[in-house]
Order: structure tokens, then C-alpha cells, then sequence
């Protein structure tokens, strides 16, 4: 792997500069002289219909971000990860989840590193699918033989967030079977998801890839225990070590690699479903750890989910960088954070079916470009990463749209929404969701346009007030259109997000694909945990905070 080119050696960057010195927004100005800007400005990704033009960019500026791409190597970095390079090079492996989604017989086959990509791949796939069929048929059964009505995904972070946020954004398509999730270590979280359970009718999947995810497996193990427990009292089993065996047979599969832990647990291996190393679990929603999705929501949805994510994988490897949408949103990204100061960047969905997607965006991109370091260990040489955040429209207008709209700070903002509702409702005579749309579309112009002190006073307010009622204009949004939020639509999504965070992380020279970061807090946890517990050892070697804060626990703990 070759050395990270210096985005600030370019000569792009320094065009950059040089526009960020001569910029005067004006979005009021620049559409005024200019009615073609909205159509230039606009592109189209797959189903996605994404606007540009409220960003403030010139023809020009656009240009220089183009040719920093181009100087920074961003479309031979995409084809790399996807031709399987080893790309993620603090680990030495190939970073491939867009494999995950390939379809069966694309060529030319994919084969890194001795492995048959896509056969693995589709071999995993299909064992889902047999298996989902298996389940949402009733022929699997719980060991009282009852048909399964609740299956309980038990995972952290890559092996949480994606699976909830995809099911809540689909939720009205489970009809037969209802997922629920448990992540944090925190025992209420598994105390309240399993408290209206019936243990006869639930199957819990417990998603760890080594097997040793500390949270994970604590949550397993009193799921088990809630299990029998619940099992027992009911008289549905007798209290021996054969028939509570034979129980978590029956109500827990695995998706995992390590087998020898897996049968451990008292899973039966045959019900493991296996990933790799080349799949981050931030990418994993679309490989085995999407298996509660399949079965609750249906293999056939599961697979228009795949042909979404493949869909952008294709415009981003075949689309010009000048029309390439993931690779443009990146660039801005690019902009505000490097040259205009922005340091956060909202997520504005107006769907309540993604009321979890800014969460799942927050693991993808923090956790994969909040890094100071580039990817052959040498120091960043400019600022990297954003705190992505934000809330569904309109509850968000009724929160922090004011700091967006009238606060000191930049904030630039994506709005998402879609032509068609899940559920057409009306309120009297009025299309309900079309007022949710002007809403969307209201946010936008107003953030963009603003409103004058002139305009104000025409308004017949005067004095003081002026300046309170005056907006200042020229924030920047991307407004991202649907036809309606297809599993298709949502694969799309979340593809787009994935390679606008791989355009920023390949223009700042970073490895996006590791995270670092999270273990040092791991590996302290459990030296404290005996502290916690009373070994004064423990709390002798720690520092004079966590001493003190250890001594407050314990004087408090009934």
C-alpha cells in the first residue's frame, strides 16, 4: 500500500484556500442570476434524487473539490477495496463489505487471498435464507413445539446499531415475526426487552464474531438464564442439565465464527452463521448479522436490501467523480469541515421510520474517521472527522432547529425524505403527509434563503425585534428525495453514507476501516471490574479519581 497523498500539498488544496478567501455566500444572489443552478446542482443516484444547490459552492469551488479527489486518488482507492486490497492497513486486510452484496454470478469472481469470495458469500446467504424459511414457516419450533413470534438480537455496536435501525425503518413489513434488541451491558435493557416475552415462542441470536464481546456474552448468558428460568416455572421443562440443554437448541442460534465458543454456550454449531475478518461490523448489517432482519422482515426483502446497497456501489465505481453523488457529498463534507470551520453535521430525516439512522450514522462515521493519525502512522495533516447527530423532522424543528438557523456556528445539514408515506393518513380534507413535506421543504428555503431586515419591517415589526426576527440565510443543506422507503431505498441509503464517509477518509489519508479508539476503554474496564467487586488491590492501583468515585460507589451500592 502506498503512502497517503497530502491533500494540503495539492495544488486543489490550495485553490481551496484561495476560494474560501474570496467567499462571499450568497445563495439569494447566486440563484437570482443564475435559474439554472437547482438542475446543475442536482444529481440523481439509483432512486436517490439528491440537491446540491443550497450548498455554498460556486461552479468554481465544485470544480477545485472535484480535482482534489482526483489529486488525492479516491476513485483508485474505491476500486482497490473493491478489487479486495488490503486497504485496512493497521490490520492487514482487505475491506470488503461490498462483497456482501454482489450478485450471484457477478464477474469477474472475486477472489482474494486464496478465498472464493463470492461463493463464501452466497453460500451464507443462502444457509439464511433456508433458515429464515425454516423459522417464518413454523417448522422451526421452541422446545415446547410452539412457532417462534419473537427473535432477540443480542449484539453491541456494529452488531446492534445497523440491525435496529433497518428494522425500525421497516417495521411495517414484520408482520409475522417481531424483533427486539439488546446491546447494553446496562441489565435493564435485557430485564425490560424480555419482560413481556414468552420463552416458549422467543429465539434470541446472539451476534459476537470472536464469541468474546464482553457485553454481548454477559447478555447472552442471563438471557439463557432467563430462559430456563422461565421455562422451568412454567413446567415446560424439567429442571435438569439435558432438558436446558436441550432448550437452548432449541431458542438460540449464533452469528459467529468461533464454533469451539459457540458449542460451549450449548449452541448447535449448525445454527452459526459465519462473516470475516474483511467485514467491519460497522459494514455488517448486509452480511449474517443482518440475520434477524430475515427473519423478521422476510428473505425477499432481505435481498432488495442487498440489490440497494449494490446499486450505489455501482454509481459510485462507474460514475464520473464530477456526477458521482457519494463522492460529491464527501467532498463537501470536505469543505465545510477543512476550510469553513464546521465541526458538526445534522441528519434530518422527515420519516419516523428513521428515527435510528442519524444513530447508526454516528458509529459509521465517527468510529471510522475520528482518527489523528493517517494510515501509514504519520500524523493527520488536517482536521478529520464531524459529529454527526439529528432527530426526525419535525420534532427536530421544535428543538435545535434554532441553533441551525439563528446560532453563531455552521452546521451543515442533510434533510431526507420521501414522495410516498408508509401510511396515507388525512386530516379532514388535507393530505397529512403533504404537510410534512412543506415542512421539509420549508426548513430548507428558509435555512438557505433566510429572511431580511427589510422583509421583516414590511412584516410591521420594528425596534429590537427586527434583529430577533432577521435569519441570516446561507446555511447549507442536501436535500435527499425517495419515490418511498423501499427496503431497495433504505439499501441505498446506508451504501451512500458508507462511501461518503470512504471519500473524506481517503482525502485525509486515513485508515476509516479500524477503531482503535474503542479498546484502550475495553481493556481498563475489566481491570476495574474487580475493583468494583472489593478487591482492595484493584482499587489500590488506580488512579485518585476512580479511587474516590470507587469509594462513593461502595459506600452507596444497597
Amino acid at each position: 500500500m502506498t503512502a497517503p497523498i497530502d491533500a494540503t500539498t495539492t495544488s486543489a488544496w490550495a485553490e481551496l484556500q484561495q476560494h474560501k478567501t474570496d467567499l462571499k455566500p450568497d445563495l439569494r444572489g447566486w440563484f437570482a442570476a443564475d435559474a439554472d443552478r437547482a438542475k446543475r446542482f442536482t444529481f440523481d443516484a439509483a432512486d436517490l434524487h439528491v440537491d446540491l444547490s443550497k450548498n455554498l459552492v460556486t461552479d468554481e469551488i465544485l470544480a477545485s473539490l472535484v480535482r482534489l479527489a482526483e489529486q488525492t486518488g479516491v476513485a483508485e482507492r474505491f476500486a482497490q477495496m473493491l478489487a479486495g486490497v488490503h486497504i485496512n492497513t493497521t490490520e492487514d486486510r482487505a475491506v470488503l463489505h461490498t462483497a456482501l452484496r454482489r450478485p450471484a454470478g457477478a464477474t469477474p469472481e472475486l477472489n482474494v487471498d486464496g478465498q472464493h469470495i463470492d461463493h463464501d458469500v452466497h453460500e451464507v446467504l443462502g444457509r439464511m435464507r433456508a433458515f429464515a424459511t425454516r423459522v417464518r414457516s413454523g417448522e422451526w419450533q421452541g422446545v415446547t413445539g410452539k412457532k417462534v413470534t419473537h427473535v432477540v438480537n443480542i449484539g453491541i455496536g456494529g452488531s446492534d446499531l445497523g440491525p435496529v435501525m433497518v428494522y425500525e425503518a421497516l417495521k411495517p413489513l414484520a408482520t409475522d415475526i417481531q424483533a427486539r434488541f439488546i446491546s447494553n451491558i446496562d441489565p435493564t435493557d435485557l430485564a425490560q426487552t424480555t419482560a413481556d416475552l414468552d420463552p416458549e415462542t422467543t429465539l434470541f441470536i446472539v451476534a459476537s464474531k470472536t464469541f468474546t464481546t464482553l457485553e454481548t456474552l454477559t447478555n447472552a448468558r442471563l438471557a439463557r438464564d432467563w430462559l430456563w428460568a422461565g421455562l422451568v416455572a412454567s413446567g415446560a421443562i424439567d429442571d435438569t442439565d439435558e432438558a436446558k440443554k436441550d432448550a437452548v437448541a432449541h431458542h438460540f442460534v449464533a452469528v459467529s465464527t468461533a464454533l469451539d465458543k459457540v458449542a460451549e454456550f450449548g449452541i448447535d454449531t449448525d445454527n452459526a452463521f459465519g462473516f470475516w475478518d474483511w467485514v467491519g461490523g460497522r459494514y455488517s448489517v448486509d452480511s449474517a448479522i443482518g440475520l434477524s432482519l430475515e427473519l423478521a422482515l422476510g428473505p425477499d426483502v432481505f435481498e432488495e436490501l442487498l440489490a440497494g446497497f449494490h446499486a450505489i456501489d455501482v454509481h459510485t465505481a462507474s460514475t464520473p467523480l464530477a456526477q458521482n453523488v457519494p463522492v460529491l457529498m464527501g467532498l463537501l463534507n470536505v469543505w465545510y469541515n477543512n476550510f469553513l470551520g464546521a465541526q458538526s453535521h445534522a441528519v434530518l430525516p422527515y420519516a419516523q421510520l428513521l428515527h435510528r439512522f442519524p444513530a447508526y450514522l454516528q458509529q459509521l462515521t465517527m468510529e471510522s474517521n475520528g482518527k489523528s493519525v493517517r494510515w501509514d502512522g504519520s500524523p493527520v495533516t488536517t482536521d478529520t472527522g464531524e459529529v454527526f447527530w439529528g432527530e426526525p423532522g419535525t420534532n427536530g424543528q421544535h428543538a435545535f432547529y434554532q441553533l441551525i438557523h439563528q446560532g453563531t456556528r455552521l452546521i451543515p445539514a442533510d434533510f431526507i425524505a420521501f414522495v410516498n408515506p408508509e401510511y396515507p393518513l388525512r386530516d379532514g380534507d388535507r393530505d397529512v403527509h403533504g404537510l410534512f413535506l412543506a415542512n421539509f421543504l420549508a426548513q430548507t428555503k428558509a435555512l438557505a434563503f433566510g429572511k431580511t431586515a427589510e422583509e421583516v419591517e414590511a412584516e410591521g415589526t420594528t425596534g429590537a425585534l427586527v434583529a430577533a426576527r432577521t435569519f441570516s440565510g446561507n446555511r447549507p443543506t442536501t436535500s435527499i428525495f425517495a419515490p418511498a422507503l423501499t427496503p431497495r431505498v433504505l439499501g441505498e441509503l446506508i451504501a451512500l453514507y458508507e462511501h461518503i464517509t470512504f471519500t473524506q477518509g481517503t482525502i485525509w489519508g486515513i485508515n476509516s476501516f479500524d477503531q482503535w479508539g474503542v479498546e484502550l476503554g475495553k481493556q481498563l474496564a475489566l481491570q476495574i471490574a474487580p475493583a468494583i467487586e472489593g478487591d482492595e488491590q484493584a482499587v489500590a492501583a488506580q488512579d485518585a479519581s476512580t479511587r474516590e468515585l470507587l469509594a462513593y460507589y461502595r459506600a452507596h451500592r444497597k
